[in-house]
């Protein structure tokens, strides 16, 4: 029996994750994320009902930079769930399983989660 020097498995160096693998991952760590914005968006609320004071210091945390950064992701998160969401019905509906239709669709769930989030944002700072 021979010894082959040939790798069992794929290096990372030369295999890609397709995006369609990538976008899969995405979306359980966004369906977190959502369960930690949740957390926070409980926290406002529940500092808004206990009077002013300690709501006037959530509200300057939520303000920050780095709050709105996570509000950004938070909102991000919610539009990419849910259009991976819609894009996972078909799929248990059984269509869109071709590679081509899978590859589009999951460039349409990015694009839009993009467009949703910038769109939203800008909506409410204009109110």
């Amino acid at each position: 029996m021979s010894v082959s020097n040939r790798p069992l498995s794929p290096h990372l160096q030369v295999y890609r994750l397709p995006l369609t693998a990538i976008t899969s991952i995405l979306h359980r760590a966004t369906g977190v994320a959502l369960g930690i914005g949740t957390l926070l968006l409980v926290w406002w609320l529940m500092a808004a009902a206990t009077g002013g004071g300690y709501f006037e210091f959530v509200q300057s945390i939520m303000g920050s930079w780095i709050g709105l950064l996570i509000l950004f992701g938070f909102s991000f998160a919610l539009f990419f769930h849910l259009c991976n969401g819609i894009r996972h019905l078909f799929w248990d509906s059984g269509y869109g399983f071709e590679i081509e239709t899978a590859e589009k669709a999951t460039k349409l769930v990015i694009a839009s989660s993009v467009v949703l989030t910038v769109l939203a944002w800008i909506l409410a700072c204009a109110l």
